[in-house]
Order: structure tokens, then sequence, then C-alpha cells
């Protein structure tokens, strides 16, 4: 009888300015109603496609000239994501999108809401923010709203947003990530051993669940 470990880690490497991450999200979320194995904690991890992107913010025509060559460009590339979404639920509006945040406030927002158990809640709260209503998730107040429509006290969001709590802590588990080779997310570390980068299928998210739950716990019987 293979053995299994009593709880399964996931951390997600993850940008939420990344549609693909949106999608990830999805088949994640369908791959977890498919396993059928021990309880599975999945923590939000900073990844910023735009480390050097200025604080404010670019205006989205100008990002999309310099990333891809304008917006022409853009589109075709977006298609393939566009029609992936469709397949998760998700209607990307990708019209909408005015301009490209700074993202490390938000990832410092995510982590904050992992203290309180929101971090799933206020991830999809972002994604669903900036690709189905186009709305500036690097602006401190659209953050504080994000923070309350996802649970949590929009005064004290704006208060740990305000302050540098969370900064180092936001740059050292974003350090480890690129440690790890990580170049594009989503990318998922499983019980910190195993990996799967990009938005794979459910179906393939759960095989490693499985793998990595048996090689765990034979690690564990093992030493």
């Amino acid at each position: 009888m293979n053995r299994q470990v009593s709880t399964l880690s996931i951390d997600v490497y993850s940008d939420v300015i990344c549609p693909w991450c949106y999608v990830g999200k999805r088949r994640l979320e369908r791959a977890l109603k498919a396993w059928d194995g021990a309880p599975v904690n999945v923590r939000w991890r900073p990844f910023q496609l735009n480390p050097t992107m200025p604080r404010n913010g670019m205006d989205r025509r100008q990002y999309l000239e310099a990333k891809f060559g304008g917006p022409e460009a853009a589109r075709a590339i977006y298609e393939q994501v566009a029609a992936a979404g469709a397949t998760e639920g998700i209607q990307f509006a990708f019209e909408r999108i005015l301009r490209t945040p700074n993202t490390f406030a938000a990832h410092r927002l995510i982590w904050w809401a992992g203290q309180h158990g929101k971090q799933d809640a206020l991830v999809e709260t972002l994604f669903r923010r900036y690709f189905l209503e186009g709305g500036d998730i690097g602006d401190l107040d659209s953050l504080s709203q994000a923070a309350a429509d996802a649970g949590l006290d929009r005064t004290i969001a704006e208060t740990f947003l305000a302050g540098e709590e969370g900064v180092e802590e936001v740059k050292g588990e974003e350090a480890a990530g690129h440690r790890l080779g990580i170049r594009g997310v989503p990318y998922f570390v499983i019980n910190g051993t195993s990996a799967l980068s990009g938005a794979q299928p459910p179906e393939q998210l759960v095989a490693a669940f499985r793998e990595s739950a048996v090689s765990s716990a034979v690690g564990k019987a093992g030493g």
C-alpha cells in the first residue's frame, strides 16, 4: 500500500497581471476538486513579471508597444490565452485595461491576506478587477477596496499599504522563486520538492499531487 503525507503544500508563484496565472488558478481549482488525497494547503507566492515597472505603472498602449511592438501584435498573442480562459469560464476583457501596474503593492497585500486566511479570495478579486473590469490594481485605493471585497477590513488594509510591513518578506519570497530557477508563471511547487511550470491541465496537476504525496511519505518513512 502506498503511504501518503498528511498534508500537501502547494506554493503557486504568480503575478496578478499574468493572464495565464488566472487560467492556472481555475485549473488548479478543478484539480483540487478532483483530488481525493491528503488535505491541501495552497500558498500564493510573488513573482513580478515587470520588476522594473515605474511605481505608478505605465499607460497600457505604451506598455504594449514596448513589450510586444504594439496593440496588434499583443492582440494576436492574447487570442490564445483568451480562448483558454473561455474554456475555464473567464471572459478576458483586455480592451478595458488602461494601465499596466507595478504589482509589488499587490503582492504585499496578498502576503498580508495570507496572515488572515484570505489569500485565495484576494487573489481572485485582483484577477477579476484587472482582467474583467480593467481596474488599476497598482492604485492603493483600488487595492484597499479589493481587500474589502475579499472580506478583509478596508481601513486596516489602507494602514498596512501605507507602511512597510511585508516588504522584506515579499522580496525574500520572490528571491526564493528566482533561486528555484523560475522564469515564467504560473509555477507550482508541490511539497517543496516537485514542480510544474505553466497553466497545466487539471489531470496533470492531480497526477503531480499524487506522485509528490507518495514520494514525500516514502521519504519520511525512510528517514
